[in-house]
C-alpha cells in the first residue's frame, strides 16, 4: 500500500509540473518574486478508478465517475474540499481538508484527510463499500478558467467484513471561479 501511496505522490507532483509548464516565462533572467500557487475555488467532474479489492463478494475494484470541488481558504495554505465518487450501484460522499503546496504560480500539490460516507453500505463504489476515514494526495493546475486535477484517495478499512484498505485514483476537468 505504501508503494501505491508513494507512486501517487510522485505522479501528482510530476503531473502538476507538466500541466503548469505552459505558464513558465520565456525570459531566463526573470525571477518570480512570489510563488502563490493556484488559490482559486473550483468544481469539476471526471473519472474514478478503484484499484483495490476487499476480498469479499461484491468488493471488486470498479470504474466510476467523480464530482469534485475546492474552496480555497483566503490567505491560508489550506482548502476545504468535497468529492462524490459514484458507480452504477451507489456513491461515496467525501468532505476533506487539505494542505496546499504551490509548485508554480498556477499549480498546487496537496495532501489532506477526510471521511468517506457510502450512501448504501455494502454496495461497491470506487472508494470501497463501507464508511471510512481517508487520506488524499493530489495535484491541480489552472489554465484561465479551466482546472485540471488528479488525486489518489486511500480509504482505511473501507470494505465491509474485511480489514482491507481501498485505493482509488481520480482525474477530471473543472471550472475555476474568479476571485
Amino acid at each position: 500500500m505504501m508503494n501505491i501511496l508513494k507512486s501517487t505522490i510522485a505522479l501528482a507532483a510530476v503531473s502538476a509540473a507538466i500541466l503548469s509548464a505552459g505558464v513558465a516565462s520565456a525570459n531566463p533572467y526573470q525571477v518570480e518574486v512570489e510563488q502563490r500557487g493556484m488559490n482559486s475555488s473550483y468544481v469539476g467532474a471526471g473519472v474514478a478508478a478503484g484499484v483495490t479489492n476487499g476480498g469479499q463478494t461484491g468488493d471488486a475494484a470498479n470504474l466510476g465517475g467523480n464530482l469534485q470541488g475546492r474552496f480555497a481558504v483566503p490567505n491560508a495554505p489550506v482548502s476545504v474540499r468535497g468529492a462524490v465518487l459514484y458507480s452504477g450501484e451507489t456513491s461515496a460522499i467525501m468532505p476533506m481538508v487539505s494542505y496546499d503546496v504551490p509548485i508554480t504560480n498556477r499549480a498546487n500539490v496537496y495532501v489532506g484527510g477526510g471521511y468517506s460516507f457510502v450512501e448504501d453500505n455494502g454496495e461497491p463504489t470506487p472508494m470501497g463499500n463501507e464508511d471510512a476515514p481517508l487520506v488524499v494526495v493530489g495535484g491541480e493546475a489552472n489554465f484561465g478558467d479551466v482546472v485540471v486535477y488528479g488525486d489518489g484517495k486511500w480509504g482505511i478499512n473501507a470494505y465491509r467484513d474485511s480489514q482491507a484498505d481501498s485505493f482509488t485514483m481520480q482525474a477530471g476537468v473543472g471550472y475555476r471561479f474568479p476571485q
